[in-house]
């Protein structure tokens, strides 16, 4: 699912500081999550976990990237569903669902699952990340 963001991000022009920011405050989310569930840090940090989590961010190849740099460039989540199977697409409303009953904030995930429904556009997905207070990321 962060994968969709960050290609949206790129597919908007937003920027490489704009996608390293999505990536980092991403991988907090992830961690949080991990944490909630008993994933040992060094699982989180190593090739699996952050070095899985850079490459499908930054990959034409990652199916979930495409899908997001679609999306940023203007086309609809709904007419790409046809396309090649992006998993986060399906799977964000029900990642979104376990961090809501664990307590976990996960406002990126919220948003692309917020993008993907239909309920919130881009820009109002975006404008809601940005204009949340400052705080520490993990």
């Amino acid at each position: 699912m962060l994968a969709i963001a960050a290609g949206i991000v790129v597919g908007r022009g937003l920027g490489a500081s704009a996608q390293a920011a999505l990536t980092t405050r991403g991988f907090a989310e992830l961690s949080r999550l991990g944490k909630a569930f008993g994933a040992r840090p060094e699982t989180l940090m190593g090739l699996s976990g952050l070095g899985d989590l850079v490459l499908t961010c930054s990959s034409p190849q990652s199916r979930n990237y495409a899908f997001g740099l679609a999306v940023g460039r203007g086309r609809a989540p709904a007419e790409l569903r046809s396309g090649p199977l992006a998993e986060g697409a399906l799977t964000a409303p029900v990642l979104v669902e376990i961090a809501r009953k664990k307590g976990i904030e996960m406002p990126i995930a919220q948003a692309v699952d917020g993008i993907i429904s239909g309920r919130i556009n881009v820009d109002e997905a975006i404008s809601g990340l940005l204009s949340r207070p400052l705080k520490a990321e993990a």
